[in-house]
């Protein structure tokens, strides 16, 4: 999976801000640390699973939690239409 071409990301005092260029979804979203991760992430080619694991060598979490959130923001994401999968 990954972000939609359409979908711009801009960080600004510490938080990221995504825009859609185009689609349908018409809105701002504001990340927090950990949503700006996994959009990063996913600026590339990638699975849940390797989100986890760099999550995981980058935070010290437990990854039963890690995964909760990735799963969480990906739904998210997936709720506005900005995954191609």
């Amino acid at each position: 999976m990954k972000l939609k071409s359409d979908f711009i990301t801009h960080e600004t005092d510490g938080e990221q801000i995504m825009v859609s260029a185009g689609g349908t979804f018409s809105g701002l979203v504001r990340s927090n640390q950990t949503a700006a991760f996994i959009v990063d992430c996913l600026k590339a080619e990638t699975t849940t699973e390797e989100i986890v694991d760099k999550m995981a060598a980058k935070y010290d979490a437990p990854k039963e939690i890690i995964t909760t959130d990735v799963n969480r923001i990906i739904g998210k994401l997936r709720m506005i239409g900005a995954l191609d999968e």
